[in-house]
């Protein structure tokens, strides 16, 4: 481990996906089998990777917990990181894992299809927390006590070690799915009652296993269920915070889409931070709604 690693101790920890988002933009709407011209980037994506890089934005320096293969795509990416200000010496790099990827189509009428090949991580398991029990970020006695931004691409049996782990006792825990797909795999922090949980409808519907109509009636089931705290959010309709202090409920500001991928990221990591400056329950709502409008509406989101 480099000297360096032991002199910067980060006040967050995001853990999860980061590999190359490969992405195509089509400014007019798209159907199944449309044949459109548009734009097609390759960006450092993934859902820890979309949170570190807002939060190094908004001027926090997170390390990042995931796995990178060892081959010119990973050396990219972790150069990438480092171009964000982002921590990487504790990132987990396999010599037989090649470095994930995560591909998405874009319409005028929002996302059209994605696929997220994301093999490496998973099959890299609890290798990617070893830094949080080794004492290079924490040891069973000393667990880690900074906030930890946790994405769904995780294993299923891996995030229920998570919610019941030593090593995530004293974290302020803040958890999202990777997508709807993958909403189930956040449960364990529902059996549980630990952490932030952020979820847009659709995901709270899947957890709770019931349809919602607004965030409001899905953050409270969420509750009922055993979440400790949740955010449901509910595209450009509204946006909803609940824990034991009740809930609060606010309209997104109005913009045009311009992009959908990476918003909930966006929103979750601006929440982090307005949290982090000491704004209360609502503000800090209404700050992380404004900079996901910022963002979807194409400009960076600060």
């Amino acid at each position: 481990m480099t000297q360096s690693s032991h002199s910067q101790t980060p006040a967050l920890l995001c853990i999860g996906s980061v590999l190359w988002d490969i992405i195509g933009r089509c400014t007019s709407e798209m159907q199944r089998g449309s044949d459109m011209p548009g734009r097609i980037t390759r960006l450092p994506g993934g859902v820890a990777m979309n949170i570190a890089m807002t939060l190094s934005r908004f001027g926090m320096k997170p390390a990042l917990l995931t796995a990178v293969g060892r081959d010119p795509e990973g050396d990219e990416l972790i150069h990438a990181c480092g171009h964000f200000g982002l921590i990487t010496d504790h990132i987990y790099r396999s010599e037989d894992l090649p470095t994930d990827r995560y591909m998405a189509v874009e319409g005028a009428n929002g996302l059209i299809a994605a696929i997220a090949d994301a093999h490496s991580l998973e099959a890299a398991g609890d290798k990617i927390l070893r830094p949080l029990s080794d004492g290079s970020l924490g040891t069973e006695d000393a667990p880690y006590a900074g906030q930890v931004a946790l994405d769904g691409n995780l294993t299923l049996s891996l995030l229920d070690d998570i919610a019941a782990s030593p090593a995530f006792a004293k974290a302020d825990l803040r958890v999202a799915p990777a997508s709807p797909g993958k909403a189930e795999r956040l449960r364990p922090f529902l059996t549980r009652t630990c952490g932030t949980l952020y979820v847009n409808l659709e995901e709270a519907g899947i957890l709770c296993q019931a349809e919602f109509t607004d965030s409001e009636t899905a953050a409270r089931a969420m509750l009922d269920r055993g979440a400790a705290r949740v955010l449901v959010t509910d595209g450009g309709a509204s946006a909803t915070v609940a824990d034991s202090e009740g809930t609060i409920t606010l309209v997104p500001p109005r913009v045009t889409v311009a992009r959908v991928t990476g918003a909930g990221d966006t929103f979750m990591a601006a929440h982090i931070v307005a949290e982090a400056r000491g704004e209360d329950r609502k503000t800090a709502l209404a700050s992380a709604l404004k900079a996901a409008a910022t963002y979807v509406s194409g400009e960076p989101p600060l």
